[in-house]
């Protein structure tokens, strides 16, 4: 979406670090388009406690507006660490070029829970993002996509300026915008171009007045022919002839600088005597067959190879090296470092190992003959090992005699380790040289026999048997100053396959040695070392040449880009770019490897590389080529996103995510490298090919001679003629015409560069048999241009078949010209041009046009037959648009304008409805009518609303895919369209849901246009429209929640649109059995509707972070005022049921309740109000008596809220006994009868309540054995009896909260009465609880400690936890270590002792912490199953039926208490605010799992549970409320944490 109509909005693109400080875009290529007026920002988005925070900064040198750009100058942005929002850091950017950007920080430490290690400061890796040059030609802005080069050979455009200005006139008159001149600088003896005598001045041959000549020439191809300059720069080599290498000669590679190749100096040496001596050795001089080169192959050992001596260059000298060792040895003088034990016991292997770790010198470079040597000091501290201290009765010399004892002397011992460690390097020599033979007979089978070789002819002295690797500069009084060993030069030239990124002439490289090298003789390599002190004159030299260059051209072609030193790139595009800053720099980059293509165009901004349509073999090949240079398909999905007060033309921002870019592409149809169309295919496809590449989204070109159709490929070394072109002399007009192809050419280069400038960035490719198709449209207004293309290729003839007829849907096309080429490539013709000695010319050619091509309109479909007669050569180009696409941009326009304003008064439960609602609620609100949607090929959706289209379509488009089933359903009709307003429309017309009618009319008057377009563009403004509601409907949900979600980051308000999720109107589950209240779900879609969507338990652990913590504060009140009326036995219903069948099996669900209305009063603006609201009572107070809802009886009576609370607190300090209402298979089919009884009592010796029994399960680990066939029928998984810890914990802040609240004369009541009639204060019954609660929980490290505590020690498995437990039916259930004390230590920190309650919680870290849940049951435990698979039926008592759901498997909501106590504990040992940071880190941290989840997930949200490990699990609820709202408590503590 671009922001070109859209003149007060602001560019921003979006780029998000994640937490190791990495770009989080994909494919991790950031290319940026031009500076703009005002500057576009780049907004770097960081979490605010992700780990490069903790005294972190930003860095990026990106200059400030008026600076100049320093590669080494970065701006410093700190990292002010909040946990509780993104930080945002925004970057002008007013210069093209690549940046680089990098953060500090210092690492966060592993957790302790005593003292943890400082980690040293550290830095990421250096990112780059590149920002493209901005172009203008006499004012008019060029986008590189826009540019049409034509590439000269600058030696043979002729006489400056009479025959330059006719060539440049000829060149503009032909739609080209650029020309690429090769070097124009002046030449060394080979004559070639790019080996350049002197850098310095431009040739004068071509330019008598030199740069003055140059300077108008640039001027006049600009101003009068509209034409920039390009230029190549060549930076790795110079001509091995320039004078200034004589004075300069350190500034190549040579025996002195790089003692290393002198080894490959003499091989090269060697081979060229050799070659010279073939005929003495009776060898043939002259190559004629296959076993005429193997007879020379033959003799280069005895008589070449074996002469020099090479491997003395691998190996030790023996004799040297083992007589040193020993006289060190017998001196007494040892290296200190390198004492050897128990060595006289090494097998030799061992000896020989220890010599080359620690003995050996000069093992990595080749420096000299012998130059690898052994210590002679440490190897004597090995004979000292092995034979004691020296002395003079060894000497060296008696190493054939043994001493006294038999025993070898250290001499001769000396010597066999010195020939074992020799091995090795014998067989690297003999592999090194099994390469230089396979080179040297390679090579050599090219220039003299091989078909496509030059073939030489006879070996002498000017076509040597080799090519010299080396320039040897000749003696003279410039050169004689030097030593000799710096006249010998390295020349430059090309490997294989070879590194990048590493020096083929460096010291860790043997490529000359191993003649692996294709060697340019006329060009000796250039030596920049590490920086300019390494080679001050070479640098500054080039830095004058890069510099003139950059002076006179608007664009560099780097030559030979993948061997010139990445750094030295960097300098010197540094120079250029400070002469001229919007400087466009292509590349021909052949590393053989994407990634190091990436990592040469982030680092040097590299604009595009230079790809070339002539490596094509096939048509297939071709449009594989054109396709990968042709922008983003027709209909591509858009991207950017609006930040708008609610009308796109209202717009503050355009916020761009940065897309998936491929390398930028230079796509030319031929280079001066590549053999033309009339040798290596068929002189016709030179108006195909051109006409291909011309259609293509990128940078295209050509070369001289390819319109005019040259016979074949330029030498541009030794071809002597010059240019001719009959465009060059006569006015060139579009059509058909003789002399080539440049009147068409003209056409397609205006049509590519005004698709170029525009934006036409869409294109369709067709391959059909030896015709290709391409339709390049523009994205907004949807005019564009279509071609059709025969091509020739050798054997098409006049064509093999035609092609289908073309049907562009909905779309209009009018037929611009249709034209072939006729090439006469007959010999004659060709030795016509051949024989001309004074220019070059092309074949002789014409144009035609041609006709017969029908248009039809059939269905607002344009249907295109081409005539029967369309050989290969052959191509047409219409003109299409979209009628019904009206003016530019009015549909993206229209359907992102108004949003904000049509969902501005939706409600909470109306976005409830627009957003979100699963199957079952679908089902629910439709009487069973409607469902969720399912898209054919993709299946159903998860919810109606928005967020289900948006889950499917968010990846979609993403990563464009056009071929996505979603794709294709909305292509194939509006069904989706009709569904979405359709249940907006049918909803609207409840009374509760009328704020839908203007969201539904928003929509409708949308899709309606969207109908009108042709199918192919559904895909695309469907998205569009669906994605602008949902981010309005979202944005509406920001605005209705508090500002602690509003100002908070990205995670907090996912998990804060939970609550829309949840809460929803249902027919089945109301909050009042007498009308519809809206209602939580504890989880989609399994917990969503009747009975099983209220749970009293999820709802008060969800309740305080989704709803109060998000400023819901009536949807809090509705549960707790509809929870607290159906209070029965002092317990809330673990199942609501409407309040019509609820359910009392559930210990904890009160505590849960009791802890939710404390939280409402201290959380809610005059919350303790609550406490004197009144509720109607479904069942009597004090009552156990069960009777129907619709009894006079029930909701007869009224209490407030502050009796609900006392009622509950003297119901269980009397003592609970009773049996379930409707006990028996229809209320529990599962349940045996004894686990329908319900017995809770208090011990009043420790104020601990006990409940529950071995045959039910009361807490939140409620899984009920149900396997028949397993015998785990009726039998819990995890019964709980006894004192679960969170009970207990939840129990004591119930009791200091109402202790409290007596105190204060807010809450009238003192204490309780307990079971044998005595009363017991609050105060009294708290600090019975506090005193005994470690005594009977905490397992102490030590175990001497045991005596301290309740602590049975033979059953103890893992020590430094507190108990699950307390007293239950098994004791050894009481010791296991799971994720339920946390919940005490949250809402009862009081009762622990910091430093066992964090050491506790380090255990929980290492034993029960996943990516994302806590594990229910600790590893070690024999009870651990962590694969939940409900529908296992198996033998398996353990996990048939699921019976394992608790023991083992990760649950997500108790992470969220986890987080909780361990930032409550952390912090309370924490007092600087760095250390405070860190603790907070340490959440962040930890919380990444549930972030990538929730981002990811379909159902925007947080699952019930998973696996271990994180592992997926199909068997879970896929969002549930408690997993995001304990997360958010977290956030909320953190805030509170924070301002303290």
């Amino acid at each position: 979406m671009g922001s070109n109509n859209l003149p007060h909005a602001r560019d921003v693109y979006y780029l998000p670090l994640d937490d190791a400080g990495h770009p989080d875009v994909p494919g991790g290529y950031i290319y940026l388009p031009p500076t703009t007026d005002p500057a576009y920002i780049v907004r770097f988005a960081i979490e605010g406690t992700s780990s490069v925070c903790r005294e972190g900064s930003l860095w990026v040198n990106v200059p400030r507006q008026g600076e100049k750009f320093n590669r080494h100058a970065f701006h410093e942005y700190k990292l002010h660490p909040d946990f509780n929002r993104t930080l945002f850091i925004d970057v002008p950017i007013h210069y093209a070029g690549a940046f680089a950007f990098y953060t500090t920080y210092t690492p966060l430490p592993d957790f302790s829970s005593t003292t943890a290690s400082a980690p040293t400061p550290t830095k990421t890796e250096t990112f780059y993002f590149d920002v493209s040059p901005k172009l203008t030609v006499n004012g008019a802005m060029l986008p590189i996509n826009s540019l049409s080069i034509f590439s000269v050979i600058s030696k043979l455009m002729g006489e400056y300026p009479k025959d330059w200005e006719r060539h440049l006139r000829g060149i503009g008159q032909r739609g080209y915008n650029m020309v690429h001149f090769t070097p124009l600088m002046e030449r060394g003896s080979s004559n070639s171009p790019y080996s350049m005598y002197d850098q310095l001045t431009f040739d004068p041959a071509c330019f008598p007045n030199g740069e003055e000549d140059v300077a108008a020439m640039i001027k006049s191809a600009e101003k009068t022919h509209g034409l920039l300059g390009l230029t190549d720069v060549v930076w790795n080599h110079t001509a091995n002839n320039s004078r200034w290498l004589e004075e300069h000669p350190e500034a190549g590679y040579n025996i002195e600088t790089a003692p290393w190749l002198e080894v490959a100096l003499e091989l090269d040496n060697a081979l060229l005597q050799y070659g010279t001596d073939l005929a003495k050795y009776g060898l043939p001089t002259e190559l004629k067959s296959a076993n005429d080169l193997q007879r020379v192959m033959d003799g280069m050992k005895p008589h070449c190879l074996d002469l020099v001596n090479i491997w003395e260059y691998y190996v030790v000298k023996v004799a040297r090296d083992a007589q040193a060792a020993v006289e060190a040895w017998m001196s007494g003088i040892t290296s200190a470092d390198s004492q050897v034990d128990g060595a006289k016991e090494w097998s030799l292997s061992q000896k020989v190992d220890y010599l080359r770790s620690n003995a050996l010198t000069g093992a990595d470079e080749f420096a000299g003959r012998f130059d690898r040597k052994i210590d002679p000091y440490i190897a004597a501290a090995l004979l000292t090992s092995v034979y004691g201290h020296g002395c003079p009765a060894h000497t060296p010399g008696d190493e054939q005699s043994p001493d006294a004892s038999g025993q070898e002397t250290p001499f001769a011992a000396m010597t066999q380790w010195l020939n074992a460690l020799n091995v090795p390097f014998y067989q690297e020599y003999d592999a090194d040289v099994a390469v230089i033979k396979q080179q040297v007979m390679d090579r050599v089978r090219y220039l003299r026999l091989d078909d496509d070789g030059p073939k030489l002819g006879p070996i002498n002295k000017e076509h040597a048997l080799i090519e010299s690797y080396f320039t040897r500069l000749p003696l003279n009084e410039r050169t004689e100053k030097h030593n000799p060993k710096a006249l010998f030069l390295a020349n430059n030239g090309w490997v294989w396959a070879a590194d990048a990124m590493r020096d083929n002439a460096g010291s860790s490289s043997r490529t000359y040695l191993r003649r692996q090298v294709i060697v340019w003789g006329d060009c000796v390599k250039l030596r920049y070392g590490k920086k300019p002190v390494d080679n001050p004159y070479l640098w500054d030299f080039m830095t004058r040449y890069t510099r003139l260059m950059a002076k006179y051209f608007a664009g560099f072609r780097i030559d030979n880009c993948h061997s010139t030193p990445l750094h030295v790139a960097e300098y010197l595009l540094d120079q250029a770019r400070d002469v001229r800053p919007d400087l466009a720099v292509f590349a021909e980059l052949f590393t053989g490897d994407e990634k190091m293509d990436y990592v040469f165009v982030k680092r040097l901004g590299l604009s595009a590389l230079i790809r070339e349509a002539m490596q094509a073999w096939s048509t297939q090949e071709v449009s594989r080529l054109v396709h990968m240079h042709s922008g983003r398909p027709i209909g591509s999905f858009e991207i950017d996103k609006v930040s708008t007060g609610g009308s796109l033309l209202e717009a503050t921002e355009i916020i761009h995510n940065i897309r998936d870019s491929p390398v930028h592409a230079l796509f030319m149809d031929c280079t001066h490298d590549n053999e033309v169309p009339a040798q290596k295919r068929d002189a016709r496809d030179t108006l195909p090919n051109a006409a291909l590449v011309n259609m293509c989204a990128c940078a295209t070109g050509s070369v001289m001679g390819y319109d005019e159709i040259y016979p074949k490929l330029i030498d541009l070394v030794s071809e002597p003629r010059l240019y001719q072109s009959s465009f060059s002399d006569h006015e060139v007009k579009v059509g058909a015409g003789r002399g080539g192809i440049g009147r068409i050419k003209k056409l397609l280069n205006q049509i590519h560069t005004y698709m170029g400038r525009h934006g036409y960035d869409e294109t369709f490719i067709h391959h059909e048999g030896e015709y290709i198709t391409v339709h390049r449209t523009h994205p907004n207004t949807r005019k564009g241009y279509f071609m059709v293309a025969h091509t020739a290729f050798p054997g098409y003839g006049e064509g093999h078949g035609t092609l289908s007829p073309v049907h562009l849907d909905g779309t209009k096309a009018k037929l611009i010209g249709s034209w072939k080429l006729d090439v006469d490539v007959s010999d004659s013709a060709k030795r016509a041009v051949a024989d001309d000695q004074e220019f070059l010319r092309g074949l002789p050619s014409s144009v035609s046009d041609l006709s017969g091509i029908d248009i039809q309109i059939k269905d607002d479909a344009t249907v295109i037959s081409m005539p029967s007669y369309f050989p290969p050569g052959s191509i047409a180009i219409f003109e299409t648009w979209i009628p019904t696409m009206g003016q530019s941009d009015s549909l993206d326009q229209y359907v992102t304008d108004g949003a904000s304003q049509a969902f501005g008064d939706c409600s909470l439960v109306d976005l409830n409805f627009i957003m979100y609602r699963s199957e079952p609620e679908e089902r629910d609100g439709s009487n069973g009518k409607d469902g969720v949607y399912t898209i054919p090929g993709h299946g159903q959706l998860v919810y109606a609303g928005l967020q289900g289209w948006w889950s499917c379509l968010r990846d979609v488009i993403r990563h464009n895919k056009l071929g996505h089933p979603i794709s294709n359903h909305l292509r194939e009709g509006p069904w989706a369209m009709d569904y979405i307003v359709g249940r907006l429309d049918r909803m609207s017309k409840n009374k509760q849901y009328s704020s839908l009618l203007k969201p539904a009319a928003w929509l409708r008057s949308r899709f309606d246009a969207i109908k009108e377009v042709p199918s192919f563009l559904r895909p695309r403004y469907f998205a569009l429209t669906v994605q602008v509601a949902y981010d309005a409907a979202w944005a509406r949900g920001m605005d209705l929640l508090n500002d602690n979600v509003q100002n908070s980051q990205g995670f907090v308000q996912d998990l804060a649109m939970v609550s829309f999720q949840m809460t929803g109107y249902m027919h089945s589950a109301s909050l009042n059995p007498f009308g519809p209240v809206p209602s939580m779900a504890a989880g989609l879609p399994h917990f969503s509707s009747s009975w099983a969507r209220c749970w009293g338990r999820d709802i008060f652990i969800s309740l305080r972070g989704l709803y109060l913590a998000t400023g819901r504060y009536s949807d809090a009140h509705n549960h707790i005022m509809a929870f607290a009326s159906v209070l029965k036995h002092g317990m809330i219903p673990n199942l609501l049921g409407d309040g019509k069948l609820p359910r009392y099996n559930s210990r904890d669900s009160i505590w849960f309740f009791h802890q939710m209305v404390q939280d409402y009063t201290k959380m809610v603006p005059n919350g303790l109000d609550l406490l004197k609201e009144t509720v109607n009572r479904r069942f009597l107070p004090y009552d156990d008596t069960f009777f129907e809802f619709d009894d006079p009886r029930a909701y007869s009576q009224k209490s407030t809220i502050e009796e609900i609370v006392q009622e509950s607190l003297q119901r269980h300090a009397s003592g609970l006994s009773f049996r379930e209402a409707n006990a028996g298979p229809d209320l529990d089919m599962q349940m045996k009868d004894a686990g329908f009884n319900i017995e809770i009592h208090v011990d009043w010796k420790t104020g601990i309540i006990f409940g529950g029994n071995q045959f039910n399960c009361g807490t939140w680990m409620d899984k009920m054995g149900e396997s028949d066939k397993a015998g785990s029928k009726g039998v819990p998984g995890t019964p709980r009896d006894g004192a679960p810890v969170e009970i207990t914990g939840l129990l004591a802040s119930t009791l200091a909260w109402v202790a409290d609240l007596h105190d204060q004369g807010l809450y009238r009541f003192t204490g309780v009465t307990k079971d044998d009639g005595q009363h017991i204060s609050f105060k009294e019954w708290a600090a019975l609880l506090h005193s005994n609660f470690e005594r009977c929980y905490y397992v102490p490290v030590d175990a001497s400690e045991d005596g301290s505590y309740d602590v049975n020690s033979r059953i103890v498995n893992r020590r430094g936890i507190y108990k699950d437990l307390y007293r239950s039916g098994k004791e050894y259930e009481d010791y296991q270590l799971r994720p339920n004390f946390p919940i005490a230590m949250t809402v009862a920190p009081h009762l622990f002792t910091p430093e066992k309650a964090l050491n506790a919680l380090e255990q929980a870290d290492k034993h029960l912490r996943g990516p994302t849940g806590m594990a229910t049951l600790d590893p070690s435990d024999l009870n651990y199953r962590p694969y939940y698979i409900n529908s296992e039926d198996s033998s398996h008592f353990s996990t048939s039926k699921g019976r394992n759901y608790h023991q083992g498997p990760e649950w997500i909501w108790p992470t969220g208490f986890f987080l909780r106590a361990f930032l409550k504990f952390d912090l309370m040992r924490k007092s600087t605010k760095a250390e405070r940071t860190e603790a907070f880190q340490q959440i962040t941290r930890r919380l990444k799992g549930c972030k990538v989840a929730i981002r990811d997930s379909p159902w925007a949200g947080l699952a019930e549970l998973t696996q271990k490990n994180g592992e997926f699990c199909g068997d879970s609820s896929p969002t549930q409320a408690w997993s995001a709202g304990t997360l958010l408590d977290l956030f909320y503590d953190a805030k509170e944490f924070a301002n303290q």
